[in-house]
């Protein structure tokens, strides 16, 4: 499954967070941007890596990963765009699928390799999957694959809405009986649409803060830029 050539034991001693979601379209992308603005804000040096993306779109000769060149402008345009996502596909469904559709196959060595350079570079790395846990990447890949190869502490994005209780406390289930050493750093708890007539919205925070057993480190309110709480993201990444 994974090459363990690439584990987390024989990289350099970088810090990195590893973003993931309860599913897909929960704003991952939004809240790891939030995360390296605020780094950045604090004098870090911060890498972005978007190990495989579909969904992207054609511009010209290339395919275009929206998700990394947010990362990329988020962080101050560290490096080269290219390196932020280097295995980039079309079709809007799972990368390996999607590589499939394209003649290609999704290459898991590269998955774990392409975050090197930014591990040589950076004071901390952010890591953004592609959808949840158990979503895949490669033909032999989930995301909690990767993640637990990296062996950097997890970020949970879960969505503010009806159902956020049980999909995250599933996710937290997914990462300790996957990969049971895998650092859990939190909950981000984010608002990615207006959902004025959703009642769960006053309580999920408590909710989660009760019964999950990582911490809820920050929630976000729809469409904000900034976190509202202060969070120590860097010493996170070292936990």
């Amino acid at each position: 499954m994974a090459d363990r050539a690439f584990s987390s034991s024989l990289r350099s001693p970088a810090s990195g967070l590893f973003i993931t979601g309860t599913s897909t379209e929960v704003g991952k992308t939004h809240v790891a941007a939030m995360i390296a603005r605020a780094l950045v804000r604090e004098g870090r040096r911060v890498g972005v890596y978007k190990p495989v993306a579909s969904g992207c779109r054609q511009e010209g000769d290339h395919l275009v990963a929206d998700d990394a060149v947010a990362l990329w402008e988020a962080a101050g345009r560290p490096g080269a765009l290219e390196l932020v996502c280097p295995q980039r596909f079309l079709a809007p469904i799972a990368p390996s699928r999607a590589a499939t559709l394209q003649g290609r196959r999704v290459d898991a060595r590269l998955l774990r390799a392409g975050v090197d350079c930014w591990l040589k570079q950076s004071e901390i790395v952010l890591v953004e999957g592609a959808g949840g846990l158990m979503s895949p990447l490669s033909d032999t890949d989930y995301n909690i694959d990767l993640a637990r190869d990296l062996g950097f502490p997890l970020i949970i994005v879960a969505p503010n809405e009806l159902g956020v209780i049980n999909a995250t406390l599933q996710t937290l289930i997914t990462a300790q009986s996957k990969a049971p050493s895998l650092p859990i750093a939190g909950i981000v708890l984010n608002q990615p649409a207006r959902r004025d007539n959703d009642a769960s919205l006053a309580s999920n925070g408590e909710e989660l803060a009760s019964r999950c057993e990582a911490p809820l480190l920050a929630t976000v309110e729809h469409s904000a830029q900034e976190f509202g709480e202060r969070v120590d993201w860097f010493a996170l990444a070292s936990t």
